[in-house]
């Protein structure tokens, strides 16, 4: 079975959805759009196609290789195995997805696709120029080391990228019964809120299962408008700032350190960790909205973990 490069095949789809979506944007006035913004986030989508040319994707293909040889099992190519590793890999992009909110070593790549204040389907095209080498090395290997071959690997997670891309809209309200099995852009709208009520929720890739075993699930409340972005917005268009501020970020707090333990929690710490916990983690956000919700009598949202 030859697997073909699903994703550029769907790139001239990818063009035509957004034409269709600004058009309907100025035919109803519904959704958001920012000229430069837009731009902004097709600029991080070029980018993030280039970077791996730099040597990374030949990398991982090396390692990939490699791993391969000494795999525990021999999955063949075929149908039913293609499923299973969509599903695995499904799996194993929640936990990365969380793995980079609540670590902000892995933040600082993934922070980048939370940047727009603004969503819609060029938002899905605001992707890193930093971290998916280390991510595709550290989670995607072990699929590899289990049995699926590489080629299959990379066109499972092509499907993914595709479907995800659908679902960063503001046109499409609720789907119904779908919703209870799938990630949606409902689903994913509270994913790319700011509100202290959505923080740390809705991690899934496709299937929204995923979010409902590990109680990361919230669903979106047509009571609370979405505010995205991130906690503090860039405030830039420029894409060398969209791709780096979080970098030179950990860099400046790590070169003020006092301690190894300092060190550890600037890098490996959650978003917004600081030694005297002046800074405010999502965590933090969390608490202060719970605390003046249970005030107000109002009954907040249970939510899990803390990511920004």
């Amino acid at each position: 079975m030859e697997f073909p490069d699903v994703v550029a095949l769907a790139v001239p789809f990818f063009i035509l959805l957004v034409l269709m979506e600004i058009i309907a944007w100025k035919a109803t006035g519904r959704g958001r759009f920012e000229t430069r913004d837009a731009a902004a986030s097709l600029v991080m989508g070029l980018g993030n196609q280039i970077a791996p040319l730099f040597g990374g994707a030949a990398l991982m293909s090396a390692v990939w290789t490699s791993v391969y040889e000494y795999r525990l099992f021999e999955i063949p190519n075929t149908w039913w195995a293609v499923a299973l590793c969509f599903v695995l890999d499904d799996f194993r992009y929640y936990w990365l997805h969380r793995i980079s909110h609540e670590r902000r070593y892995f933040w600082a790549s993934h922070v980048v696709h939370h940047s727009s204040q603004h969503y819609n389907l060029t938002t899905a095209l605001r992707q890193t120029w930093t971290g998916d080498i280390m991510a595709g090395l550290l989670f995607k290997t072990p699929l590899v080391f289990i049995g699926f071959h590489p080629a299959m690997l990379v066109f499972a997670f092509g499907l993914n990228l595709i479907y995800q891309f659908w679902i960063h809209t503001e046109f499409i309200k609720r789907m119904g019964p779908f919703e209870t099995l799938f990630n949606t852009p409902s689903h994913h709208r509270v994913h790319h809120a700011t509100n202290p009520k959505y923080l740390d929720a809705n991690y899934a890739g496709v299937f929204i299962v995923w979010d409902k075993m590990f109680g990361t699930f919230v669903p979106e409340d047509d009571a609370e408008k979405p505010r995205y972005g991130i906690v503090k917005n860039l405030g830039s268009f420029n894409p060398l700032v969209i791709a780096f501020n979080e970098w030179f970020g950990i860099i400046k707090d790590v070169a003020s350190a006092r301690s190894l333990r300092e060190v550890a929690g600037y890098v490996l710490g959650p978003p917004g960790w600081s030694p005297d916990g002046s800074r405010m983690t999502s965590a933090k956000l969390k608490e202060r909205w719970a605390l003046v919700h249970a005030d107000a009598g109002g009954a907040p949202s249970p939510v899990s973990s803390p990511a920004e």
